[in-house]
Formats: structure tokens, C-alpha cells, sequence
């Protein structure tokens, strides 16, 4: 399906916006970990689900518009079972909107990577969402993403860790050595979407 404009985000009574989260791994258990543009900030793809898709379309379209791929480049290793929450800061929260959309019910989906690394095209949508991508290793992200959307990381990392082979929830042990967190001072000019 061809989007030249967006519908209307799915906003529920609560106010959170409707949102798959994209976790692409390749063979050697890593993830894909993409840097927004222009920022220092770096999150898995995600987007907002429009009112006309279920929610495997969104992530079909998300996967194209942010990475490049297509549904023959990845295989579906499975998803969360429930709608997992985040708020945004108020500093964020756009009061002006009818709804008020106080934060993301994300449903995350955990890819294979099936067709060879060079099919990865942060172009090829119109406005890219990255500049930036690498493979990390699998718990990573937890640690780096932005501060309010790491309670929504540790539990999808969590849950859906069985698939690669991984302990569910051994990510949230307190690993020695240093990690860095990636914060970022650039507004948020979109919804992570």
C-alpha cells in the first residue's frame, strides 16, 4: 500500500497512540540499532499504525519506510503478547492535539534478517527516520535508549529473548565494566515514528 499522506494515528480513550516496535537480528543474535538523523540518539524502528492497517501491515510499511525492507527480506520470529506502555515526558506531550496523545502502546515484533545486510536502505522512503545503523548486541539497546522508553525495552527484550535463544529477562543483570548511555539534548520532533 502507497502512503502519500498519513491518517490519523490510532490514539485510544487513554491517550496512547497505537505503535509497532521493529527488532531485526541477524545470525549472529545481534540487532539492528539505528541513529535518528541529525541526533545522537538511537532506538529501534518503530512507527504509529494508520487507521486503515492491522497491525502486521504497519509493521510491513514501518520496516520499508525506515529500513528499506521488505516482508521477502525478513522472516517473523514472533511478537509480544500484549500492548506494552510508555509515557512521554510532558515536556513532549502536544496538549494542543485533538486526542491528547500522552504516550505509545507499542506491540514489538522480533525479525530475522534473511536477505543480505546490503538490502538495508535508510533512503528509500522520502523523509528517512535514521542516518545511521549497526548490529549491537542483543540487550544493548535497554542500556542506550532514551531514558522513557527503556522500561518498555527491558520487558521486549525480555520477552521475546527465547526466540534467539537467550534467557528471558538475563539482560536486566547488572553487567561489570562501563556502558555508555546516548542521551540526547535534540528535541524529539516525532513521536519516534
Amino acid at each position: 500500500m502507497h502512503h502519500t499522506t498519513r491518517l490519523i494515528h490510532l490514539i485510544d480513550k487513554n491517550g496512547y497512540r497505537a505503535n509497532v516496535g521493529i527488532i531485526v537480528s541477524n545470525d549472529e543474535r545481534k540487532v539492528l540499532w539505528a541513529r535518528r538523523v541529525g541526533q545522537d540518539a538511537w532506538q529501534f524502528p518503530q512507527g504509529g499504525i494508520d487507521a486503515d492497517e492491522d497491525v502486521e501491515d504497519a509493521l510491513f510499511r514501518e520496516l520499508y519506510e525506515e529500513l528499506g525492507l521488505t516482508r521477502a527480506c525478513v522472516d517473523i520470529l514472533g511478537s509480544t503478547k500484549r500492548w506494552l506502555k510508555y509515557d512521554l515526558p510532558s515536556r513532549f506531550v502536544r496538549r494542543h492535539g485533538k486526542p491528547v496523545c500522552i504516550g505509545q502502546k507499542q506491540m514489538w515484533f522480533l525479525l530475522k534478517l534473511t536477505a543480505p545486510e546490503s538490502s538495508v536502505r535508510l533512503d528509500a522512503y522520502e523523509k528517512p527516520e535514521f542516518d545511521r545503523w549497526k548490529w549491537v548486541n542483543y540487550w544493548r539497546p535497554q542500556r542506550e535508549v532514551i531514558f522513557f522508553k527503556r522500561h518498555v525495552y527491558r520487558q521486549a527484550l525480555s520477552e521475546l529473548a527465547p526466540l534467539l535463544g537467550f534467557r528471558q529477562g538475563s539482560g536486566h543483570r547488572r553487567r561489570r565494566g562501563r556502558s555508555r548511555l546516548v542521551r540526547s539534548s535534540a528535541p524529539i520532533s516525532k513521536l519516534g515514528g
